[in-house]
């Protein structure tokens, strides 16, 4: 679903948040089920909003310093790079009017970041620092795109060999796969009514939690569901998620981890949390949301219960397994933390 029809669909989701509010929270309070609950922290960012301001904060992600690298399509700062504290260290940034995806690559030891612009329709490849090493334009190759407006990349996955793939999400729903030096290689997905077939191809990440079975895990978002590819671009199931309209999945260890940015349900429209899948794709926990129940294996639809997020967009785990959670359209208000509770 393109972005300008997400807002449109979503501004009664607004109204209805207005009339039927979900429960208090405070800085207290404790989200999740099971053994994956978290307290919350609103005021994480120290950044100075005066100097330092964030638009749409759309994804995170953590070097190997430790630090957690934000990616906001305010032109003033791209950029923001912290501390786990909350410290701002440094900005960088101010060509990507359209920053979407944010990926982390360590190529032969060095770190590299891949970035989805949706306004230049192109994907960069920069150093950690910004500099700027490759640019894949759109992938007139494919045979399936005329113009570059048609293709609107939204995430990047990137395979120890160095092959990209890339979530044209809000454009045709193809991922396009290229080699390490951006020759074209293949695509697949794409619109239709087959379950190969994708709707809203928002996010993709690589999974190597089956032992000698890698493969990709890619949104479709407007099907409230995740799709499970071989490398190569072979359907090979889907993973429903009903009520959840998810963004990227993030793996760590042995959980999958989604923002989920709206839910369509007889509770109301609300707007969103955070899920919680362990490896066998089963939902362990929702934080601001509703418990995950399963009746006869189906899983309830899930929606919001704790108004605590607007429009959460992506999850990032570091190494100590805190979160952080970046918000769409939410105010222009900096990410927020959350810490495991024992």
């Amino acid at each position: 679903m393109k972005r300008r029809h997400f807002i449109r669909n979503t501004s009664l989701g607004l109204a209805a948040i207005a009339i039927r509010p979900g429960m208090p929270f405070g800085e207290d309070t404790i989200l999740g089920q099971n053994n994956k609950r978290y307290s919350l922290d609103t005021h994480w960012s120290q950044a100075d909003v005066a100097k330092y301001p964030v638009n749409d904060c759309h994804e995170m992600v953590q070097d190997s310093k430790g630090r957690i690298l934000l990616l906001t399509n305010e032109t003033k700062n791209n950029v923001l790079i912290y501390d786990k504290k909350g410290k701002l260290l440094t900005t960088w940034g101010n060509e990507y009017p359209g920053a979407h995806g944010l990926t982390l690559f360590n190529e032969n030891g060095t770190e590299v970041l891949f970035i989805c612009d949706n306004k230049r329709h192109q994907v960069i490849k920069t150093t950690i620092d910004g500099r700027v090493l490759l640019v894949l334009d759109y992938p007139k190759e494919t045979g399936q795109y005329t113009k570059a407006d048609e293709y609107i990349p939204t995430e990047t996955a990137i395979a120890p060999n160095g092959d990209i793939y890339v979530a044209d999400g809000y454009g045709k729903d193809f991922i396009i796969q290229y080699d390490s030096t951006g020759r074209y290689l293949n695509y697949f997905g794409g619109r239709g009514s087959e379950e190969k077939h994708l709707l809203n191809a928002h996010g993709i990440c690589l999974d190597f939690r089956e032992k000698n079975k890698p493969n990709l895990i890619v949104t479709s978002r407007q099907q409230n569901a995740f799709k499970r590819f071989t490398l190569g671009g072979e359907y090979i199931n889907t993973v429903s998620l009903p009520g959840a309209w998810v963004c990227r999945p993030v793996i760590n260890g042995d959980y999958l981890y989604s923002a989920v940015l709206q839910t369509n349900t007889k509770q109301g429209q609300q707007s969103g949390f955070v899920t919680i899948l362990d490896k066998d794709f089963k939902v362990v926990s929702n934080l601001a949301g509703a418990a995950p129940n399963y009746v006869d294996g189906k899983l309830d639809e899930m929606y919001q219960t704790v108004k605590c997020f607007q429009y959460p967009h992506d999850v990032c785990v570091d190494d100590e397994e805190n979160l952080y959670i970046a918000q769409w359209n939410s105010g222009k208000v900096y990410p927020y933390k959350l810490s495991p509770v024992t």
